[in-house]
């Protein structure tokens, strides 16, 4: 079995499902707390801050703090600093954790002649928010997408995701954004900056085919599918895109890699 050096690690579906922590996950946390080994939870929701996210999972006893937490928002703000000017101003559809990151990095909010659109995962989302993001990038404002999940899973099942409130901007705008969330490589590489591992020796954990596997895939990383969420072994067998290792359970992976 490869050492691997560091863990980038999903969340729902891996560590728990809506507020329920996954049988094992902590234990796993600790495993690899307890050798020293780094590890990053890695989400592409957009909606809590870092801080909210570590308190969840403390609140089900998964040992984390905010530090042990990257998401799509804070990925989504490194990438506008690396290409906007300081204080750029944004239209930006989304929740807490996004609009708390971009004012925290000094960027503009408003909805008057922005230079960038950002739609993250909202809630309140609504025909006026459409307008006003549709408007500004078609007068120029570059379009981002925090990510593009089609779902968002929930207590009560699958609910539409970022993803459909990203197509329906796109097809408005007639413009692809620029997606940073997992599949795509934008997250990972930041991540990885976080971490301090290469890609060759860092291992993507999570449950989804279409978003951890492909990350992996695209980034230049070996992936492990855990079958306790999204994804099943059948599915993976057709996926275009495999998976390098698939466990039952982070118990099961942890046993193969403590032997």
């Amino acid at each position: 079995m490869k050492p691997y050096k560091g863990y980038l690690i999903d969340l729902d579906g891996t560590i728990y499902r809506g507020n329920e922590p996954i049988p094992g996950a902590a234990e796993f946390v600790r495993y690899l707390k307890a050798n020293r080994i780094p590890y990053l939870f890695l989400t592409n929701n957009s909606s809590a801050s870092a801080e909210r996210v570590a308190a969840r999972l403390s609140g089900m006893g998964v040992e984390a703090t905010a530090q042990d937490v990257y998401t799509t928002s804070m990925a989504t703000v490194e990438y506008l600093q690396e290409k906007a000017p300081a204080g750029a101003s944004v239209y930006a559809i989304g929740e807490e954790g996004l609009l708390s990151q971009l004012e925290a990095t000094g960027f503009r909010l408003t909805a008057d002649d922005p230079a960038y659109v950002i739609v993250g995962i909202d809630r309140a989302f609504t025909y006026e928010k459409l307008t006003i993001a549709t408007s500004a990038i078609r007068a120029g404002a570059t379009f981002i997408a925090t990510n593009a999940d089609a779902a968002l899973p929930t207590d009560n099942g699958l609910f539409p995701g970022n993803g459909s409130l990203v197509a329906a901007v796109s097809v408005a705008s007639a413009t692809k954004p620029i997606v940073i969330g997992k599949p795509e490589p934008i997250i990972v590489r930041y991540a990885l900056s976080v971490l301090g591992t290469e890609a060759s020796e860092t291992l993507i954990v999570g449950d989804n085919l279409f978003t951890d596997i492909e990350a992996g895939a695209n980034s230049g990383l070996d992936s492990l599918l855990v079958l306790t969420g999204y994804s099943t072994r059948e599915e993976a067998a057709r996926h275009a895109v495999q998976p390098t290792h698939i466990a039952k359970d982070l118990p099961e992976w942890q046993l193969r890699i403590s032997l």
